[in-house]
């Protein structure tokens, strides 16, 4: 077994999405080779109503998916094609865009105001950049979860690990998509395919993610650097990028780590990305923003 190396250690950033919603982007917009097929990560976890209350209004995707993740509070949608719902904590959303809809996203905190969840974006390969939209709306007691002899457990929302399967299918990218807690203390090494590019984002307590030769402090991004030491370990809101290897692991410390494991099988073609369009040319961009400006983006029938 080969440990993947730590190839960057960062912390997710404020920005503001959608009508003013304050999160944290933990990668995107930026370059797409090293988390290949995803593209996006984005940590809404907020406390403050006022902050994410305005939501996500009336917005077209084209070319991608995009998965929900909640774990407290709850996001209500509804869509051109007249699907509404709301997902509540433990539940997930993965919805594939494909040729095109129109959807809004508004977050409800819980009863003390909390609305704690995440946003990835999945790109879909050219050959299914144009395929019909669909949701695969998933409840949170639908979702299994394997516990390890250590106390170690992994949610499985999409993909195979540890002998089960998530519930989320079809997916070209064949992603694996875990909610990962290790206990104090513990060390543990968790199975990632070797040709996947992977990455972990921390979301609870701390830990310390292994490089070959054992638990090593890893060089951060940021002004300053040789000023600073580098970081002990990787904390709330810090997003581990894995270089290659066949496993990850993973040394919880005082209070545990929980954090997202999420892996898929790169597509290695070309990205043309525009807010929430993502071709692989820019003609294919320049028309889907003409389309939205004709009113005929959205598309009927079988076949786009």
């Amino acid at each position: 077994m080969s440990i993947r190396p730590v190839k960057r250690l960062v912390k997710s950033k404020p920005t503001r999405e959608g009508a003013g919603v304050h999160l944290r982007r933990a990668f995107g917009f930026g370059n797409t080779s090293d988390f290949d097929p995803f593209l996006l990560l984005d940590d809404f976890r907020n406390d403050v109503p006022e902050d994410y209350l305005a939501g996500f209004p009336w917005h077209p995707h084209r070319g991608i998916e995009t998965i929900t993740y909640v774990l407290a509070g709850t996001v209500e949608h509804k869509d051109s094609l007249g699907n509404h719902g709301a997902i509540a904590p433990g539940d997930v959303q993965w919805m594939t865009a494909g040729r095109g809809i129109i959807h809004q996203e508004m977050p409800k905190g819980d009863e003390v105001g909390r609305m704690h969840g995440f946003q990835l974006w999945a790109n879909l390969p050219a050959s299914q950049k144009m395929t019909t939209p669909r949701y695969q709306e998933v409840k949170s007691l639908d979702i299994p979860t394997v516990t390890d002899d250590d106390g170690t457990a992994a949610r499985i929302v999409c993909g195979n690990f540890w002998g089960k399967s998530g519930p989320v299918d079809g997916i070209a990218t064949d992603p694996t998509y875990l909610d990962v807690s290790v206990p104090p203390g513990k060390r543990k090494s968790l199975p990632v395919e070797v040709t996947r590019h992977a990455f972990a984002y921390v979301f609870a307590g701390s830990g310390k993610f292994c490089n070959a030769s054992g638990p090593l402090a890893v060089p951060t991004e940021g002004v300053g650097w040789l000023d600073m030491a580098p970081p002990a370990e990787a904390d709330n809101r810090s997003l581990v990028l894995f270089d290659r290897g066949d496993e990850v692991v993973v040394q919880a410390g005082d209070e545990g780590i929980r954090f997202l494991l999420v892996s898929g099988k790169p597509l290695q073609e070309p990205v043309a990305w525009y807010g929430p369009i993502v071709m692989n040319t820019q003609e294919q961009l320049q028309k889907a923003f003409e389309e939205i400006r004709e009113g005929t983006f959205l598309k009927t029938g079988s076949k786009g």
